[in-house]
Protein backbone atom coordinates (compact mmCIF):
# COMPACT_ATOMS: atom_id res chain seq x y z
CA UNK A 1 0.00 0.00 0.00
CA UNK A 2 1.39 3.41 -0.97
CA UNK A 3 1.92 6.05 1.67
CA UNK A 4 -0.83 8.66 2.10
CA UNK A 5 0.65 12.06 1.31
CA UNK A 6 0.20 14.65 4.05
CA UNK A 7 -0.45 18.13 2.71
CA UNK A 8 -0.43 21.35 4.72
CA UNK A 9 -2.96 23.75 3.16
CA UNK A 10 -1.82 27.17 4.34
CA UNK A 11 -4.47 29.24 6.13
CA UNK A 12 -3.88 32.99 6.34
CA UNK A 13 -7.48 34.10 5.87
CA UNK A 14 -7.31 34.65 2.10
CA UNK A 15 -7.51 31.23 0.47
CA UNK A 16 -10.30 29.24 -1.14
CA UNK A 17 -9.63 26.65 1.54
CA UNK A 18 -12.75 24.48 1.51
CA UNK A 19 -12.73 23.89 -2.26
CA UNK A 20 -8.99 23.25 -2.39
CA UNK A 21 -9.10 20.91 0.63
CA UNK A 22 -12.02 18.95 -0.81
CA UNK A 23 -10.30 18.61 -4.21
CA UNK A 24 -7.03 17.42 -2.65
CA UNK A 25 -8.84 14.90 -0.45
CA UNK A 26 -10.68 13.73 -3.56
CA UNK A 27 -7.36 12.69 -5.13
CA UNK A 28 -6.18 10.86 -2.02
CA UNK A 29 -4.28 13.41 0.06
CA UNK A 30 -4.47 13.79 3.84
CA UNK A 31 -5.09 17.53 4.17
CA UNK A 32 -4.51 19.77 7.19
CA UNK A 33 -5.71 23.38 6.96
CA UNK A 34 -3.17 25.17 9.11
CA UNK A 35 -0.87 28.08 9.88
CA UNK A 36 1.01 26.10 12.54
CA UNK A 37 4.72 25.90 11.60
CA UNK A 38 5.00 22.50 13.34
CA UNK A 39 2.18 21.04 11.24
CA UNK A 40 3.73 22.50 8.10
CA UNK A 41 7.13 21.07 9.02
CA UNK A 42 5.66 17.58 9.46
CA UNK A 43 3.74 17.68 6.15
CA UNK A 44 5.07 16.02 3.01
CA UNK A 45 3.96 18.86 0.74
CA UNK A 46 2.49 22.35 0.97
CA UNK A 47 -0.31 24.03 -0.96
CA UNK A 48 -0.30 27.83 -0.86
CA UNK A 49 -3.66 29.22 -2.08
CA UNK A 50 -4.84 32.80 -2.29
CA UNK A 51 -7.72 34.99 -3.41
CA UNK A 52 -8.34 38.71 -3.02
CA UNK A 53 -6.19 41.83 -3.01
CA UNK A 54 -2.43 41.41 -2.73
CA UNK A 55 -1.97 43.95 0.09
CA UNK A 56 -4.57 42.14 2.22
CA UNK A 57 -2.96 38.80 1.40
CA UNK A 58 0.50 39.98 2.43
CA UNK A 59 -0.87 41.41 5.70
CA UNK A 60 -2.67 38.11 6.35
CA UNK A 61 0.50 36.14 5.62
CA UNK A 62 2.65 38.29 7.88
CA UNK A 63 0.13 38.22 10.73
CA UNK A 64 -0.15 34.42 10.50
CA UNK A 65 3.60 33.89 10.02
CA UNK A 66 2.91 32.23 6.68
CA UNK A 67 5.49 34.39 4.91
CA UNK A 68 8.34 32.79 6.88
CA UNK A 69 6.76 29.34 6.56
CA UNK A 70 6.70 29.59 2.75
CA UNK A 71 10.26 30.94 2.54
CA UNK A 72 11.57 28.02 4.60
CA UNK A 73 9.45 25.34 2.93
CA UNK A 74 10.38 26.43 -0.57
CA UNK A 75 13.84 24.95 -0.04
CA UNK A 76 12.96 21.56 1.46
CA UNK A 77 9.65 20.15 0.18
CA UNK A 78 7.26 20.34 -2.78
CA UNK A 79 5.12 23.47 -2.80
CA UNK A 80 2.14 24.28 -5.01
CA UNK A 81 0.94 27.91 -5.17
CA UNK A 82 -2.44 28.83 -6.63
CA UNK A 83 -3.65 32.18 -8.07
CA UNK A 84 -2.68 34.98 -5.62
CA UNK A 85 -0.42 32.41 -3.95
CA UNK A 86 1.54 32.30 -7.21
CA UNK A 87 1.60 36.10 -7.49
CA UNK A 88 2.84 36.44 -3.90
CA UNK A 89 6.03 34.55 -4.80
CA UNK A 90 7.31 37.46 -6.91
CA UNK A 91 9.10 40.66 -5.91
CA UNK A 92 6.32 43.20 -6.23
CA UNK A 93 2.74 43.59 -7.43
CA UNK A 94 1.41 46.76 -9.03
CA UNK A 95 -1.88 46.16 -7.16
CA UNK A 96 -2.89 48.68 -4.47
CA UNK A 97 -0.43 51.23 -5.85
CA UNK A 98 2.47 48.81 -5.40
CA UNK A 99 2.79 46.00 -2.87
CA UNK A 100 5.96 44.18 -1.86
CA UNK A 101 5.62 40.41 -2.14
CA UNK A 102 7.70 37.46 -0.86
CA UNK A 103 10.60 37.96 -3.32
CA UNK A 104 11.11 34.22 -3.78
CA UNK A 105 11.00 34.58 -7.57
CA UNK A 106 12.40 37.44 -9.64
CA UNK A 107 9.79 39.41 -11.51
CA UNK A 108 6.66 41.45 -10.98
CA UNK A 109 2.88 41.16 -11.04
CA UNK A 110 1.17 43.50 -13.49
CA UNK A 111 -2.41 44.57 -14.22
CA UNK A 112 -4.17 43.47 -17.38
CA UNK A 113 -4.43 46.36 -19.82
CA UNK A 114 -8.15 46.82 -20.63
CA UNK A 115 -7.21 48.18 -24.07
CA UNK A 116 -5.83 44.79 -25.11
CA UNK A 117 -7.88 43.00 -27.73
CA UNK A 118 -8.72 39.35 -28.19
CA UNK A 119 -8.39 37.37 -31.43
CA UNK A 120 -11.76 38.71 -32.61
CA UNK A 121 -10.72 42.33 -32.05
CA UNK A 122 -12.86 42.90 -28.97
CA UNK A 123 -11.30 44.59 -25.94
CA UNK A 124 -10.77 42.21 -23.03
CA UNK A 125 -12.85 42.30 -19.87
CA UNK A 126 -11.05 42.71 -16.55
CA UNK A 127 -11.01 40.65 -14.44
CA UNK A 128 -10.13 37.68 -16.61
CA UNK A 129 -12.85 35.34 -15.41
CA UNK A 130 -13.87 31.96 -16.77
CA UNK A 131 -12.44 29.13 -18.83
CA UNK A 132 -9.37 29.59 -20.99
CA UNK A 133 -6.78 27.32 -22.53
CA UNK A 134 -3.16 26.86 -21.55
CA UNK A 135 -0.42 25.81 -23.92
CA UNK A 136 3.35 25.47 -24.19
CA UNK A 137 3.70 22.82 -21.47
CA UNK A 138 6.43 20.20 -21.40
CA UNK A 139 3.95 17.32 -21.50
CA UNK A 140 6.71 14.86 -20.54
CA UNK A 141 6.91 16.48 -17.11
CA UNK A 142 5.05 14.41 -14.48
CA UNK A 143 3.02 17.43 -13.34
CA UNK A 144 1.33 17.51 -16.75
CA UNK A 145 0.53 13.80 -16.83
CA UNK A 146 -2.90 13.33 -18.40
CA UNK A 147 -3.12 17.02 -19.39
CA UNK A 148 -3.42 17.97 -23.06
CA UNK A 149 -2.02 21.01 -24.83
CA UNK A 150 -4.82 23.59 -25.13
CA UNK A 151 -6.41 22.18 -21.98
CA UNK A 152 -9.12 24.36 -20.43
CA UNK A 153 -8.71 25.67 -16.87
CA UNK A 154 -10.68 28.18 -14.81
CA UNK A 155 -9.24 31.66 -14.20
CA UNK A 156 -10.30 34.54 -11.93
CA UNK A 157 -7.76 37.39 -11.78
CA UNK A 158 -7.06 40.99 -12.74
CA UNK A 159 -3.26 40.74 -12.49
CA UNK A 160 -0.73 38.42 -14.13
CA UNK A 161 2.83 37.33 -13.31
CA UNK A 162 5.75 38.60 -15.38
CA UNK A 163 8.76 36.41 -14.45
CA UNK A 164 12.24 37.82 -14.99
CA UNK A 165 13.44 34.29 -15.75
CA UNK A 166 11.25 33.10 -18.61
CA UNK A 167 12.65 29.56 -18.37
CA UNK A 168 10.51 29.15 -15.24
CA UNK A 169 7.34 29.60 -17.28
CA UNK A 170 5.67 26.20 -17.60
CA UNK A 171 2.46 27.20 -19.40
CA UNK A 172 1.10 30.17 -21.33
CA UNK A 173 -2.41 31.56 -21.55
CA UNK A 174 -3.57 34.19 -24.05
CA UNK A 175 -5.89 36.97 -22.90
CA UNK A 176 -5.32 39.91 -25.19
CA UNK A 177 -1.61 39.13 -24.81
CA UNK A 178 0.19 35.90 -23.83
CA UNK A 179 0.93 35.70 -20.11
CA UNK A 180 2.51 33.22 -17.72
CA UNK A 181 -0.13 30.76 -16.49
CA UNK A 182 2.15 28.38 -14.58
CA UNK A 183 5.66 28.07 -13.19
CA UNK A 184 7.78 25.04 -12.41
CA UNK A 185 11.12 25.59 -10.68
CA UNK A 186 12.80 22.71 -8.85
CA UNK A 187 10.30 21.71 -6.11
CA UNK A 188 7.97 24.67 -6.77
CA UNK A 189 4.82 24.43 -8.88
CA UNK A 190 2.52 27.43 -9.33
CA UNK A 191 -0.64 28.04 -11.33
CA UNK A 192 -2.48 31.29 -12.04
CA UNK A 193 -5.63 29.29 -12.76
CA UNK A 194 -7.65 27.43 -10.13
CA UNK A 195 -7.27 23.63 -10.40
CA UNK A 196 -9.90 23.16 -7.67
CA UNK A 197 -12.46 24.89 -9.94
CA UNK A 198 -11.35 23.16 -13.15
CA UNK A 199 -13.26 19.89 -12.92
CA UNK A 200 -11.58 16.76 -14.34
CA UNK A 201 -8.43 18.46 -15.63
CA UNK A 202 -7.98 20.31 -12.34
CA UNK A 203 -8.32 17.15 -10.28
CA UNK A 204 -5.80 15.43 -12.55
CA UNK A 205 -3.33 18.26 -12.00
CA UNK A 206 -3.77 18.09 -8.21
CA UNK A 207 -3.35 14.32 -8.36
CA UNK A 208 -0.11 14.84 -10.29
CA UNK A 209 1.14 17.19 -7.57
CA UNK A 210 0.20 14.75 -4.79
CA UNK A 211 2.11 11.99 -6.61
CA UNK A 212 5.04 14.20 -7.70
CA UNK A 213 8.44 12.82 -6.75
CA UNK A 214 10.90 15.71 -6.62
Amino acid sequence: MSKVVKIALLDYGMGNLHSVSKALANVGADVSITNDPKVVASADKIVFPGVGAMRDCMIGMTDAGIDDVVRKAIFNKPVMAICVGMQALFEQSSENGGTNCLRILDGTVEAFDPTWQDAQGATIKVPHMGWNTITGMDLAHPLWNGIDDNQHFYFVHSYYCDPANTTQTAAICDYGQPFCASIIQDNLFATQFHPEKSHTAGLQLLKNFVEWKV
